[in-house]
C-alpha cells in the first residue's frame, strides 16, 4: 500500500479526486499505477482524448471497471474549470401545436444525448437567443464548451451570427449545408439528390406534371438545394420546369395547405407534388384530400425528412429520410474534434428514398 503525499497549495479539488488515505475508494494515481502511465494519461484516457491511442485507452478503461473507480465530476470541473456539458440550441419553428420545434429535431436529441454521454458530457437543451450576445451564455460564460445549432429560420438574418462564433473562436456546428465554401462547421444531407431521387421516382411511375412545395431561395438553403434536385430531374427527363408549378412554403402542414389552394387558383394541370418538408407534405394531402382529389390514384405526394409521423399518416408517405442517428453522433463527434483543438470539415450525409402508400403504383399509359 502507499500513500500520497499532500503538498502545500495543493489545489482542494485534486485532493478531495485523488486522496485514498481512510476513504477506501479507488483514486485515478492508483490506476495509474496499475497501469504504468502517467495520471494525466489516465484522465485524458477516460475522457476518451485522441491523445491517447486507443489500445491504452481500452486498458486503463478496463482497469478502472475493475476497480469500481468513479470520477469525481465536481472536482473535475473545479480543477480545470470546465462544464462537460454541450450546448444543444433548437430554433422557434412554427408548429400546429404549442411545442414550436420542427418534429424531425426531435428525432436527432437521443442520438446527440447518447455520443455526448460517451464523450463524459451531458447536454444543455435550450432555444436560440439571437440578442446580440446571445452566443455569451453558453461558452464564454462556462455554460457549455461548445454548441450544436439546430434550424435558423431566415438564414441571410442568421448567416451574420455565424461568422461572428466563428471569429470569437466559440466551438459550435450548425445542422445544415455550408454556404459560400467558406463555412466548415456543418453537418447536412444531401439535399439536391434525395429530392432529384424522389423527383426520378415519380418520373418512373409514368407522372408527367410535377409540381413542388417549398421555399426556393437562399432564405431556406436545404429547401433551395431539394428544389434544384427536382429541377435537375425534370431537364434529365426531358421535360419542363414550369415556374406555375412551383409554390414557395415554409415548412408546416398550413403552409402544404395553402401551397395546393394556390396552385388550384393558377389552374395548373399537376398529377404530383414534390414537397420540401414531411409537414408540408401531410398538409398538401390534406387540401387535396378537401378538394375531392384522391391520392395518390390522382395526385402522388412526396416529402421530405421521414418523420415519425410520415409511416403512420393515411395514406403513409413516399418520403427521403435523412439518417438523424448518424447526424446527431457526427454532430457531436465534429464538436468534440474542435474542442480537443482538431481541424474539421463539413460533412455531407446521404439519404435515402422510402417508398410508401401517397405514390401508387405505376401508372397506365
Amino acid at each position: 500500500m502507499y500513500h500520497e503525499c499532500v503538498l502545500p497549495g495543493a489545489c482542494p479539488a485534486a485532493i478531495r479526486e485523488n486522496q485514498a488515505v481512510g476513504s477506501g475508494k479507488p483514486t485515478s494515481l492508483d490506476i495509474a499505477y496499475r497501469a504504468g502511465v502517467s495520471q494525466s494519461t489516465v484522465s485524458r484516457a477516460l475522457r476518451d482524448s485522441p491523445l491517447v491511442n486507443e489500445k491504452t485507452r481500452e486498458r486503463i478503461k478496463r482497469i478502472a471497471r475493475e476497480m469500481n473507480y468513479r470520477v469525481d465530476h465536481s472536482a473535475a470541473v473545479l480543477r480545470s474549470q470546465k462544464s462537460s456539458t454541450l450546448a444543444l440550441l433548437l430554433f422557434e419553428d412554427p408548429t400546429s401545436d404549442e411545442s414550436q420545434i420542427n418534429p424531425f429535431f426531435l428525432s436527432m436529441l437521443s442520438s446527440i444525448t447518447r455520443a455526448a454521454a460517451r464523450h463524459g458530457y451531458d447536454v444543455l437543451i435550450s432555444f436560440q437567443q439571437l440578442s446580440d450576445d446571445w452566443h455569451t451564455e453558453y461558452q464564454l460564460r462556462n455554460r457549455a464548451e461548445g454548441i450544436i445549432l439546430l434550424g435558423y429560420g431566415d438564414y441571410t438574418a442568421y448567416r451574420d451570427k455565424l461568422y461572428e462564433l466563428m471569429e470569437r473562436g466559440t466551438h459550435f456546428v450548425l445542422w445544415g449545408p455550408p454556404i459560400g465554401g467558406s463555412f466548415s462547421h456543418s453537418v447536412a444531407s444531401d439535399n439536391v439528390s434525395g429530392s432529384y431521387e424522389a423527383a426520378t421516382h415519380l418520373i418512373g411511375l409514368g407522372r408527367k406534371k410535377m409540381a413542388f412545395i417549398g421555399e426556393a431561395t437562399i432564405k431556406a438553403p436545404e429547401f433551395k438545394q431539394r428544389f434544384t434536385g427536382y429541377c435537375n430531374a425534370l431537364k434529365d427527363h426531358n421535360m419542363q420546369v414550369d415556374p406555375a408549378c412551383h409554390v414557395q412554403a415554409e415548412s408546416s402542414e398550413v403552409s402544404g395547405m395553402r401551397a395546393v389552394e394556390t396552385l388550384l387558383e393558377r389552374g395548373v394541370d399537376f398529377d404530383s407534388i414534390v414537397c420540401a418538408s414531411d409537414l408540408i407534405a401531410i398538409g398538401a394531402i390534406e387540401r387535396l384530400r378537401k378538394q375531392g382529389l384522391n391520392v395518390p390514384e390522382q395526385v402522388a405526394v412526396v416529402g421530405f425528412d421521414d418523420i415519425h409521423a410520415a409511416a403512420y399518416f393515411n395514406p403513409s408517405l413516399t418520403t427521403v429520410r435523412q439518417d438523424t442517428r448518424a447526424a446527431g453522433e457526427m454532430l457531436v463527434t465534429h464538436l468534440m474534434s474542435m474542442i480537443n483543438g482538431e481541424e474539421v470539415t463539413s460533412e455531407l450525409l446521404s439519404p435515402t428514398l422510402v417508398i410508401r402508400s401517397s405514390c401508387g403504383a405505376l401508372l397506365n399509359g
